[in-house]
């Protein structure tokens, strides 16, 4: 109930259309029962009564009937259409807003299959719920009840009769709904599994042929595939346990109406108009009966689909701007490690950080792979909180910003480069969508990626395909450098930014970015040391912690591992100890 309360929410500002549609529909299901009735009064009073005065008026009363009910139908059916649309539209624009608003730790743990689920199949679902399944239920309870009530005016005794199966429907109804929950549950997990497979193997495409692991990826959507399968055949068996058993107290009706009517008519408690009246009206009592099955299906298909949305849609980032936070429209760049130590979950990651880069310093930091150095930056722009210790910029913790304000003054060419289905122009000017060409034209001179942007057919305007499609790695890297220039924060994050490109356009960009960077703190994540042996000071990691640091100078006469990789790098082999 507390998720049909949470899509009411959606519902009540556009109520008045959704009553005026249940109007309409309780006019149609009404118009429906009438119908029967006047069949009934034709056959008493013109063919067994022979007051031919009356046909016509009942004719044209009937004709009436079937006009309205079509048009109203109509009317209905477009206007809970055209609702369940705007408040699935609206659904999910807060659900992308609040999958915008989530930080890393989010998508560290829900898959991108699962996501996508919940932003196509299980919005589509409640759309269908909003559409359809209010105005069937509404609909067949209206019937029903009218039914009964024209039934019951015109022979109590036959009425009850019937009345007594609905006991029995409502006893199958509720047992097939505590089976179907959880099967739906399932259904819907094994779902966000198959998605799941199918973006991974999408996205590593590459990977795949290039490993010829075809066959493998084949077999283990198969199995992702026969999952669902299974889990939809198990709803199924549900289905097939219940449904024919209302259909079977459904088709009960019209025997009970040939039998006990037919005797009540021989015996004169009624007359064959009101046999037929009778008969006409069992449609409407079996219809409603054999749609409680479907109807308790969809809504609850419904409810799971809304209990995984409305979790999404509330789920709070754990990385906010406090309610009462400094506001810098632009920092001056003194970044400040205090005892910062990171896990995530029960690894620990970063272990007593302390460093300080003061304003227009450049700081590199290197070590292998997996020592934290992506980790530490991260920190920075709070893509992660610290566990422990704290982050100052300009003397102030970093959580003590509007978190925006805090990232608009960072600018970081990461080191998984994404580039979105744009042109080379747009992907540039991303972070500053307001740029001018020339602006554009001369961060890419600086990050050395003009020249082969000209190359292309369309140039700036060129588009690239999806993350980057069709341009080689140092290509995309360059295009990441330059967008991140673009943006001219005081604090500038590079992340192994030139490790795809040449020596020679390495020292070129090395060279620009000297010019680019006079007045901002940098930071330098590379393997090579050429890339960071002119920083202001270099940090060495080694499992999260600091055991080297200082000038490139200062790092080769301590012999440690510093000079052991600046040798290798070198070709000095015979330097390198074990």
């Amino acid at each position: 109930m507390k998720s049909l309360k949470w899509l009411w929410q959606y519902i009540s500002p556009y109520k008045r259309r959704l009553f005026l549609a249940l109007g309409l529909t309780l006019t149609n299901a009404i118009l429906s029962n009438i119908r029967p009735y006047i069949t009934g009064l034709i056959v008493d009073g013109v063919f067994r009564g022979g007051n031919f005065d009356i046909l016509i008026p009942l004719v044209l009363a009937f004709i009436a009937t079937i006009v309205f009910k079509d048009i109203f139908r109509i009317c209905d059916h477009y206007m809970l259409e055209d609702t369940s649309q705007i408040v699935i539209m609206n659904i999910r624009r807060d659900l992308y807003s609040s999958m915008q608003q989530q930080d890393f730790t989010y998508f560290d743990k829900n898959r991108t299959g699962d996501i996508m689920t919940k932003m196509s199949a299980d919005v589509e679902g409640i759309r269908h719920f909003v559409a359809w399944v209010i105005n069937s239920a509404f609909e067949s309870a209206v019937l029903f009840i009218s039914a009964l009530l024209i039934m019951g005016y015109i022979n109590w005794k036959l009425t009850l009769c019937l009345f007594l199966v609905t006991p029995v429907i409502g006893i199958i109804a509720f047992r097939q709904t505590k089976s179907v929950h959880p099967v739906f549950h399932n259904i819907r997990q094994s779902l966000s599994r198959l998605n799941t497979v199918v973006q991974e193997n999408i996205s590593g495409n590459r990977v795949v042929k290039a490993f010829t692991r075809e066959s493998y990826e084949i077999e283990k959507f198969k199995a992702a595939n026969l999952e669902y399968k299974n889990a939809n055949i198990e709803g199924s068996k549900v289905w097939r346990k219940y449904v024919p058993l209302l259909d079977s107290m459904a088709n009960s009706l019209n025997v009970i109406i040939l039998i006990a009517g037919g005797i009540l008519t021989i015996r004169g408690d009624m007359t064959v108009g009101e046999l037929v009246t009778f008969n006409s009206l069992s449609w409407a009592l079996n219809t409603p009966m054999r749609n409680v099955g479907w109807l308790i299906n969809d809504s609850l298909r419904t409810i799971t689909s809304l209990e995984k949305v409305k979790e999404m849609v509330e789920e709070r980032p754990k990385i906010y701007t406090k309610e009462e936070y400094i506001t810098k429209d632009r920092i001056k760049g003194k970044v400040e490690f205090r005892n910062v130590s990171f896990s995530y979950g029960d690894t620990l990651v970063l272990d007593n950080i302390s460093f300080t880069a003061n304003c227009g310093e450049s700081v590199a930091i290197i070590g292998a792979t997996g020592s934290g150095k992506s980790t530490l930056i991260s920190l920075i722009s709070r893509f992660y909180d610290v566990t422990e210790g704290e982050i100052l910029i300009d003397d102030i913790n970093i959580k003590e910003y509007n978190l925006k304000k805090l990232r608009q003054n960072i600018s970081m060419a990461m080191q998984d480069v994404f580039l979105f289905s744009d042109t080379i122009e747009g992907n540039i000017s991303y972070g500053v969508p307001d740029a001018s060409f020339n602006d554009v034209e001369e961060v890419a001179k600086a990050a050395d990626a003009h020249d082969f942007i000209v190359e292309m057919t369309e140039g700036y305007d060129t588009i690239v395909g999806e993350r980057g499609v069709g341009l080689s790695g140092g290509q995309k890297q360059r295009i990441a450098l330059a967008r991140a220039l673009l943006s001219d924060s005081p604090i500038l994050i590079l992340d192994d930014t030139t490790s795809s490109v040449d020596v020679e356009t390495e020292h070129y960009i090395q060279q620009t970015l000297k010019q680019y960077a006079k007045n901002k703190t940098t930071f330098i994540i590379a393997h090579r040391i050429s890339s960071v042996k002119d920083c202001d000071q270099i940090l060495v990691l080694d499992k999260g912690r600091i055991v080297e640091r200082g000038t490139h100078e200062e790092l080769l006469a301590k012999g440690g591992y510093y000079k052991k990789i600046y040798d290798i790098q070198q070709g000095n082999l015979d330097k390198v100890t074990a």
